[in-house]
């Protein structure tokens, strides 16, 4: 099992595996492979032999992801993560090696700014997240009317989701919704 983790902050692909201060000069490139499975090429990918190896990367990378406290919430994520994970098997008896992927994505919610009381760096951020959520929903809204052209190309969000959303992929969608009155 591999895995990589990455947040998409104000339009950038940082990498979760690496300090913050050197995410920053990192560059990530969203690829495919000849199967058409899409990769972060230039992050850092980690191997885990367990479940319990794995989760410690994931708490790992939770430790540099960019939160702030709003005016709705303490904690606010400022940033979509983005969690793929490889699992590669060998048949031991005819020696064929089968993989598949599994993307676990957290998106950071639509935010109104009155709301929030977002300004400067967040009201930025906010932007870049409203604008990522659009382009998801632009993805959806094609592929769920068979239109020919599936934008996902528009956002890196989508670009990165692309061999979780079409073809042969199963979607599983969790939505926390919040609690607040408003």
């Amino acid at each position: 099992v591999w895995t990589y983790m990455l947040e998409l902050y104000n339009e950038r692909l940082l990498d979760l595996f690496v300090c913050p201060t050197d995410a920053l000069s990192k560059k990530i490139e969203i690829k495919k492979d000849k199967k058409g499975l899409v990769f972060a090429h230039g992050a850092e990918t980690k191997e885990a032999a367990s479940a319990e190896e794995l989760f410690a990367l994931f708490e790992q990378g939770c430790a540099n992801r960019h939160i702030a406290a709003t005016k709705m919430n303490l904690e606010s994520s400022r940033s979509h993560l983005i969690v793929g994970i490889t699992v590669e098997s060998t048949n031991l008896t005819n020696g064929s090696v089968n993989y598949g992927k599994l993307s676990l994505v957290d998106l950071a919610g639509s935010e109104r700014a009155a709301k929030t009381g977002a300004r400067d760096d967040q009201l930025k951020e906010a932007n870049s997240i409203n604008k990522s959520l659009s382009a998801l929903g632009d993805v959806i809204f094609a592929l769920s009317t068979e239109q020919a052209h599936v934008p996902y190309r528009n956002n890196k969000l989508t670009q990165l989701m692309q061999d979780s959303l079409g073809g042969n992929a199963k979607t599983l969608m969790f939505v926390n919704i919040s609690a607040s009155s408003c």
